[in-house]
C-alpha cells in the first residue's frame, strides 16, 4: 500500500464526559463520637479523640462507604486535620484501600481560648449572634475564636479546592460545624446566606452529595443519616 492510501486516523476516543452522563458523588463523613463530646468540653480546634464507641461507629461508617461506593470508582478520602476527623477517614480508607489527604480548611470553627475548656466556661462568656444584622462579623466575647465569616470562608475555600478535582467520588470527613459549610458550598449557598443556614449532621453521620451530569444541578440526596449506626453492638 502506498503511503497515499493509508487509511485517515479515526476521531480520537471520547473522554469520560462524552461517554454519558457523569453523576458525581460526595460522601460527606461527620467524625464519630469524640472524647469532647463525653467529657463535656468545647470541641473547636480542641484536637481531642475518639472514644471506644467512637472508633466503633467509625468502622460503621467505613463500612456502610464499602458498600455504596461502587468497586473500583475513581474515589478519594480528603479529612480535616484534626486527630478525631482523622481517625475517622483512617477508618474509612482502610477499607477502601485509600491514604486520606488532609486539608485544614476543613476545621471545625475555632473558639479560641474557650478550646478544650469547659462547656460551662463558654457558656458563661458567650456572646450570642443578634436575631438580625451583622451576624457574620459577630464578636463572641471569646479571645481568638474565629467570627462565622471567616469560619465559612476558609471551608468555602476548601470546598472550591475538592471541586475543582474531576473525581466521581469523594469522601469527605469533616465536623458538624464545618460539615454544614461543606452542604452550603456544595448547593453554591452564598456565604451572606449561611450566617442563617444551618443543617443538621451527628457524630458519624453520612449525607450524601450529587451532581448530574447533564445539567450539572446539585443535590442533598441524604443529610445526616445514621441508619448504618444502629449496627452498633
Amino acid at each position: 500500500m502506498r503511503e497515499d492510501d493509508a487509511p485517515e486516523a479515526g476521531p480520537p476516543p471520547p473522554t469520560p464526559d462524552q461517554v454519558g452522563p457523569r453523576v458525581r458523588t460526595l460522601w460527606l463523613v461527620t467524625h464519630a463520637e469524640a472524647s469532647h463530646h463525653v467529657d463535656g468540653l468545647v470541641g473547636g480546634w480542641f484536637d481531642s479523640t475518639l472514644t471506644p464507641r467512637g472508633e466503633q461507629d467509625a468502622a460503621l461508617v467505613a463500612q456502610e462507604l464499602r458498600r455504596r461506593v461502587p468497586p473500583g470508582a475513581d474515589v478519594e478520602v480528603v479529612s480535616s486535620d484534626l486527630r478525631r476527623a482523622q481517625q475517622t477517614a483512617a477508618a474509612v480508607g482502610t477499607v477502601l484501600g485509600l491514604t486520606p489527604s488532609l486539608d485544614a480548611r476543613l476545621r471545625e470553627k475555632s473558639y479560641g481560648v474557650a478550646g478544650g475548656r469547659p462547656q460551662a466556661w463558654l457558656d458563661a462568656r458567650f456572646v450570642p449572634p443578634p436575631a438580625s444584622g451583622d451576624r457574620l462579623r459577630h464578636d463572641e466575647g471569646v479571645d481568638g475564636a474565629e467570627t462565622w465569616l471567616t469560619f465559612a470562608g476558609r471551608v468555602y475555600a476548601g470546598v472550591s479546592h475538592l471541586l475543582a478535582r474531576a473525581r466521581d467520588h469523594q469522601v469527605v470527613v469533616a465536623h458538624g460545624g464545618s460539615g454544614q459549610l461543606v452542604v452550603a458550598a456544595w448547593l453554591g449557598v452564598p456565604v451572606e446566606a449561611t450566617a442563617y443556614a444551618r443543617f443538621r449532621l451527628p457524630a458519624g453521620s453520612i449525607t450524601v452529595l450529587r451532581e448530574d451530569g447533564r445539567f450539572h444541578n446539585r443535590e442533598v440526596t441524604e443529610l445526616g443519616s445514621t441508619a448504618h449506626l444502629r449496627l452498633r453492638a
